[in-house]
């Protein structure tokens, strides 16, 4: 392997594989998608390996987490097991983390 085939090797294809990958896994675990919202994405992830892959990052639905966890904080303090303070101090926290 002459220079040329390790810098294509190290520094393109590897990184490029990684991405390709984290997207793969990122369809699968994504909770906020329906069924065939994924295979969508996985067709085209498959099919188009590099450029879909960018298109997904791109176009990728923004996480719902934020969102969830006040869902799951506002049934707590419901259900008193949360005190006034306690949910104040923890809404403040994912507000201001929530925000860019």
């Amino acid at each position: 392997m002459d220079f040329w085939d390790v810098f294509w090797l190290l520094l393109i294809f590897i990184p490029l594989l990684l991405i390709w990958t984290f997207a793969i896994v990122d369809i699968f675990n994504r909770e906020d998608m329906t069924g065939s919202l994924k295979a969508v994405w996985i067709l085209v992830v498959l099919l188009l390996p590099f450029l879909g892959t960018f298109l997904y990052l791109i176009f990728r639905p923004r996480d719902a987490t934020p969102d969830r966890a006040l869902a799951i904080l506002s049934d707590l303090h419901q259900r008193g097991k949360l005190s006034d303070e306690e949910y104040a101090t923890e809404m403040t926290r994912l507000l201001g983390r929530s925000r860019p």
